[in-house]
């Protein structure tokens, strides 16, 4: 979405819109890239309702309140809504395995000088982690590659490659945790099942030793279907991207909630 021509359109596409004694108005652009604040912090966009007030060829523009406006990108919508309708929208919001938002207050356990426990709420500045549901290994290296698929980027730049697999719907995340004198014969590993468009299958994700490097390895029907080996830490989030973001992640969801023509209301 060209913003700039957004910007030099909104005057004309809200007239008519804004209340005669405001001397301004707002607007916040989604086309699937992430909200910033003035920190430099990503944002997940909390849902919204409104009412569709324009539609043009490349944008939904939709009323939140008195002086505000939401811009939707049209090729990411799952529908067009009618103009004048109410809707719902829901855009892309990074999550966790358990399917909460990955922005969501952590609980932490902590004590007191009597040692009795009492628990808090924390939430981290720009921090939206997704951690894998896995138990801590003994592995060393196993360890690490645990850290970097927590840390390390996805493609677009937004996400943390778990985050990548909440929304490519992996499940049933297994290790392989061997001891250090075990780790040439059995490499620490992690597996996961993911289902998109474009491949629904078993990826392992493999740690070798000697060469410092890992291998991806997918299956289907649990029959191999490639082995990619020689991918450094800093290849995972590139390697995995391609062969398992679909990029229906960016999809804004939109819930027509009241139909102005002629009264029709829908659930």
């Amino acid at each position: 979405m060209d913003h700039q021509a957004i910007r030099q359109q909104m005057p004309t596409l809200v007239a008519g819109h804004v209340p005669s004694n405001a001397r301004s108005f707002q607007f916040n652009i989604y086309d699937g890239r992430p909200l910033e604040t003035t920190l430099g912090f990503h944002l997940d966009p909390q849902p919204f309702e409104g009412k569709v007030i324009a539609i043009t060829d490349d944008a939904i523009v939709i009323k939140t309140c008195r002086t505000r406006f939401a811009v939707l990108d049209r090729t990411l919508v799952n529908e067009v809504p009618l103009e004048g309708a109410r809707v719902e929208v829901s855009p892309y919001a990074r999550r966790r395995f358990d399917g909460l938002r990955a922005d969501t207050p952590e609980d932490v356990i902590e004590h007191r000088a009597d040692g009795t426990q009492y628990t808090l709420q924390r939430v981290i500045l720009g921090a939206a982690p997704a951690k894998l549901p896995v138990v801590q290994p003994r592995c060393l290296e196993l360890q690490q590659l645990i850290e970097q698929l927590e840390e390390m980027p996805a493609p677009d730049g937004h996400r943390r490659i778990t985050h990548m697999l909440v929304d490519a719907q992996a499940r049933d995340v297994t290790l392989v945790d061997p001891k250090p004198s075990d780790i040439i014969r059995t490499p620490p590993s992690v597996s996961f099942t993911v289902e998109t468009a474009k491949f629904t299958g078993r990826i392992s994700v493999i740690y070798m030793r000697g060469d410092d490097t890992y291998s991806v390895e997918w299956q289907h029907n649990g029959e191999r279907v490639e082995r990619r080996d020689d991918v450094y830490f800093d290849m995972l989030g590139e390697t995995l991207a391609e062969l398992i973001d679909d990029g229906s992640w960016r999809c804004i969801q939109i819930r027509t909630v009241h139909k102005t023509a002629r009264g029709q209301k829908v659930a």
